[in-house]
Order: C-alpha cells, then structure tokens, then sequence
C-alpha cells in the first residue's frame, strides 16, 4: 500500500514538473510581455484559487502579518516568474529553467544568515559544481547570442526572487498554519499587484493578447501551469523523501532543455549539455538534507552494539 502510494506521488510529481516545463514553451510562442504574462498568469489563477477556496470553506488567517508575508511571498513570486520569462525569451526555456533551479542555493544562503542553518560541506560542493556547470553553458552562448548576458542575469535573479518568495510562505507558516488555497489566493494577489508598475511601464502595447489563439493559452497558463502543476507538486512532495524529491523535480530543468533542442530548434553543443547535466546534479546534491551529527553517531553506536552485544 505504502508503495503503491509512494509510485502514484512520484508518477504526480514528475508529471507536474512536466507540465512546469511545457509551461517555457508557451511564454517563448506568445507574443506578450515578460511582466505582462506574470501578471495574467497570477490573475487567472487567483480566480481559481479564490473560488477553491469558497468551496472548501477556507478562511484567511486571523493574523494580519501572516497576510502581509502572504502577500510579499506573492510579490517576490510575480518577479520570479517575470524575470524568467524575460531569460526564456533572451536564452530559450532551457537554458532558463535551469538557471531558475538555482533558487535551492539562495535558499540554502537565506537560511544559513537568517534561520542559523550550518551548510555541510556536501551543499558547499555542490555549489561549486554549479558553478562550474553554469560556466560550460555560458560560454559558448556568450559567444553566439547578444542577449546572453540579460538572459543569464535575469535567470539567476528569477531563482533568487523564488527563494525569498519560498521564504515568505515558511514566515507565514510559523505566524499561522495557513490552508492552501487562501494561501495561494493571497500569494496571487500579493504577485498581481507587484506586477501592475512594472508592466505598464515596460511591456507597453505587449499587454494584451493578440488574437483570440493566445487568449486561451493564455488561460492554460494561468490555470494549468499554475494551480494543476502546483497542486500535483504540494500533493507529491510531503509523500515522497527528500532525496527522491530533490531528483525528481530534475525532470522540470531536463523537460525544458529537451523542449529547446527538439520543438525550439536551440543550438545546444556538447560542453552545455554536459554543463546541463552537471549543474542538475549539484542541484541535486545541494537537494540532500544531510543527517544531524548526532543521529548518525547514534545510529552507528546502535549498530555496533547490535552486533558485538547482542
């Protein structure tokens, strides 16, 4: 039964991340702003997690700073996604995706300065590696593409935004447990108003869908994309260990790139590829959660007397 449940997690897991991945493709096909599509796929979904949330009877936390951390989470969120777009758009989804699956370093970083969480020399390592791989991807794009540079800033800066955005949700977590759909619902909101400056002043005339083809995906993005990706995700991941987590969600970066090379035509050579493949192993590694000191020390006593003492 355990595993039967465990298989139909990882199976949702990995079709989520899928999805995630075919959302690229959609933001590099539709001829609408970075901001723009930030802020229509945070409406849209706000909407359905709105009427979710009237269904399942769900209220808004009693504490007004779970709601503010709810928000800014939000806020952060609609720069993640902006700011991805704007690298999906100058490096193609590939390249991009993975830039953005860096955010687990920046989440290593926050909470090392602010929730006094020690780094093991794994997590350091993998950092280099990452690194390392991200040098091999680059260096032939730099050569070939003048928008290579804003593509990998705006790449790394989407994973720092999503970082600090998954940062907000642990704060209003520890303020008051929040359900899920008011959660989302406020995270919307908080990204839909984030997105309202930036966008008018940067995607001017490249606001609105042009016909009425992008209209619905358009739609799709903000519905599928958002909460059917999201919901198969948050169902997965608390069923599943960290370790299979942390490889499966691989399949988000590896969807995109095989996307970019195949549907998108993207000139990827061999060095990117083995830089891709380098950079998603260091993420996974940085993934890992190690074992305190303790338990393993505790472990390996019980052993050792299990087997001379018993």
């Amino acid at each position: 039964m355990a595993d039967s449940a465990s298989r139909s997690a990882s199976i949702g897991l990995v079709i989520g991340c899928i999805i995630f991945g075919l959302g690229s493709l959609i933001v590099a096909h539709v001829d609408i702003g970075g901001w723009a599509m930030a802020f229509w796929r945070l409406a849209i979904s706000g909407v359905v997690f709105a009427m979710l949330a009237k269904v399942a009877g769900q209220r808004l936390p009693a504490s007004r700073r779970a709601i503010v951390y709810s928000l800014l989470s939000g806020a952060f969120l609609g720069f993640d996604l902006a700011l991805w777009h704007e690298s999906i758009h100058a490096v193609g989804p590939g390249i991009s995706t993975l830039l953005n699956s860096l955010q687990i370093f920046f989440l290593a970083a926050i909470g090392f300065v602010y929730f006094s969480e020690r780094q093991s020399i794994l997590q350091l390592l993998s950092l280099c590696l990452a690194m390392l791989g991200v040098a091999m991807i680059g260096s032939p794009e730099f050569a070939q593409n003048s928008a290579a540079t804003w593509g990998f800033v705006t790449g790394i800066v989407s994973g720092a935004m999503l970082a600090a955005s998954m940062t907000f949700i642990r704060k209003t977590h520890d303020t008051e447990p929040t359900p899920i759909f008011v959660l989302m619902q406020l995270i919307s909101i908080g990204g839909v108003l984030a997105m309202i400056v930036p966008m008018l002043l940067i995607d001017q005339g490249n606001i609105l869908p042009n016909s009425w083809s992008e209209l619905a995906w358009v739609l799709v993005y903000g519905t599928v994309m958002q909460c059917l990706a999201w919901g198969l995700i948050a169902y997965s991941i608390p069923k599943l260990s960290l370790t299979l987590v942390g490889l499966l969600l691989l399949t988000e970066p590896i969807a995109a790139l095989v996307i970019d090379y195949s549907w998108l035509d993207k000139p990827i050579n061999s060095l990117q590829w083995a830089g891709a493949l380098l950079t998603m192993f260091a993420i996974f590694l940085g993934s890992l959660k190690p074992k305190p000191r303790a338990l393993r020390r505790y472990r390996f006593f019980a052993k050792f007397y299990k087997r001379n003492y018993k």
